[in-house]
């Protein structure tokens, strides 16, 4: 990169620190060359010094002196970044992982699996993309919410399909699922057991947990551990769904009394609590991890990236994501 260059912090950046900041936007540039930058005083925010634990706030102006990498390529995929690219360039910058039997993409928020109603764009129609030679299309074999950003696994053939399928049916398959929620449970860790049925609402349909027995009702087991918490604000939870119900993780936090972090189905706030500030109202549930028989052969195991707005929080809270990728 030749020349010094201004650059705006975005919104989805507020609060990130200075050494996050440039990792994201210039991912070859190396700690110890950043740190002499800063030291020398190279790196000006708003015109004055910084160190690389200063937090960013939106429309700060960033000095960024010539570098020997060149800036990231490509913005983080969101529900509105994709709009207008080509279906295929946005799988390509979704994929985590393929093989000759499936793909693994990260999902961004925003984005819907399937059609329905006022929904114009998803991956699977993003699929027709990509059809092979034989003319077959690459083959959904899980769903996540529209909102819920991570792990999506999509066979490329009928018979990796199937193989799939088969495995979720027989709880072979362990996802893992973080998320944001209001206040702190009792219990560092439990396991949650309802049953859920639909039920038409103004606000469209949702799940309710229901006593046994009501008719068209399904049973659903959830398990949370407390990762790392905020005072009594919020906690960090990594989530498992044992079975595979809609919208169940989200009703199983509403459930014990604490909802994720900016549901609009599930999550109602009482007067004297508050979104801490610097949080953006969307929902902060990410499927982070999957592990699951490969149809070519051993286990597949696959973690993906944080979306923006939940990046956006840790960095605010401090959360380390380390804390979190145990096995």
């Amino acid at each position: 990169m030749a020349g010094v260059e201004i650059k705006q912090v975005d919104e989805d950046e507020n609060g990130m620190r200075v050494d996050r900041w440039f990792k994201a936007h210039y991912p070859g540039l190396g700690f110890g060359h950043l740190q002499k930058l800063l030291r020398s005083g190279q790196i000006r925010v708003d015109g004055g010094r910084v160190k690389s634990d200063t937090r960013l706030q939106t429309g700060q102006s960033v000095r960024v002196p010539p570098l020997p990498v060149d800036e990231k390529g490509t913005l983080p995929l969101t529900g509105k970044t994709i709009r207008g690219q080509d279906d295929g360039d946005v799988l390509k910058q979704m994929l985590l992982y393929e093989d000759k039997k499936l793909y693994v993409f990260n999902k961004p928020a925003g984005l819907a699996v399937q059609g329905g109603s006022g929904v114009t764009r998803h991956v699977d129609g993003m699929l027709e993309a990509w059809r092979n030679q034989k003319g077959e299309k690459p083959r959904l074999v899980h769903r996540l919410d529209r909102d819920t950003s991570g792990v999506l696994v999509v066979a490329k053939t009928r018979s990796a399909a199937q193989a799939l399928a088969a495995a979720f049916r027989a709880r072979e398959t362990r996802k893992t699922y973080w998320a944001l929620v209001r206040g702190v449970p009792k219990k560092r860790e439990d396991k949650i057991s309802t049953w859920l049925v639909k039920e038409s609402t103004p606000d469209g349909d949702k799940m309710r947990v229901c006593p046994h027995g009501e008719p068209d009702s399904d049973h659903a087991v959830s398990h949370y551990r407390v990762i790392d918490t905020r005072g009594q604000i919020l906690s960090w939870l990594e989530m498992e769904p044992y079975t595979g119900r809609t919208h169940q993780l989200r009703v199983h936090a509403a459930y014990i009394g604490h909802p994720i972090i900016g549901d609009p189905k599930y999550f109602y706030a009482d007067q004297n609590w508050e979104l801490p500030g610097g949080i953006q109202n969307r929902l902060h549930l990410h499927a982070r991890r999957i592990r699951i028989p490969n149809p070519s052969g051993g286990i597949l195991d696959v973690t993906a990236p944080l979306p923006p707005h939940m990046v956006q929080s840790f960095n605010l809270l401090a959360f380390d994501e380390n804390d979190g990728d145990t096995d």
